[in-house]
């Protein structure tokens, strides 16, 4: 049995977003919009990383763009993103947490996920008004 512990490093950091994209590369609705724009997975999943470790331990500053790359994705797939699709990044990312980890991080990468999926989702509903 796996004893379950909260996220303390940059390693159970990885272990999550590493577990969690696994399994947004095998589905059917998700896997299209990542498999297509991603080409270097091992670079990507440190980029992911340095984004949650600066978000859950704030302790560094994360220099890339997430809300520009959201957009252009949306853009290069003719504006399809929808709310269903969020949700389904939501549901899977809390379903991969609960799975790992146990504890106040844990609580606070699902926190921070629906935030960032709400304001992600806003923003390009947005963009798609100024094009």
């Amino acid at each position: 049995m796996h004893f379950k512990r909260d996220i303390k490093t940059r390693e159970d950091v990885y272990l999550l977003v590493s577990s969690f994209y696994e399994k947004i590369r095998k589905d059917a609705v998700l896997g299209p919009f990542f498999n297509n724009v991603i080409t270097n997975w091992d670079a990507h999943l440190e980029r992911l990383t340095d984004f949650w470790e600066a978000s859950l331990f704030l302790k560094t500053k994360y220099l890339g763009n997430p809300l520009e790359a959201h957009i252009k994705v949306d853009n290069d797939n003719k504006n399809s993103i929808t709310e269903k699709h969020f949700g389904l990044w939501l549901n899977l990312w809390l379903q991969t947490i609960d799975e790992l980890f146990v504890g106040d991080y844990a609580e606070n990468a699902k926190s921070r996920a629906r935030k960032m999926a709400t304001f992600l989702y806003l923003k390009i509903f947005e963009a798609r008004q100024s094009q």
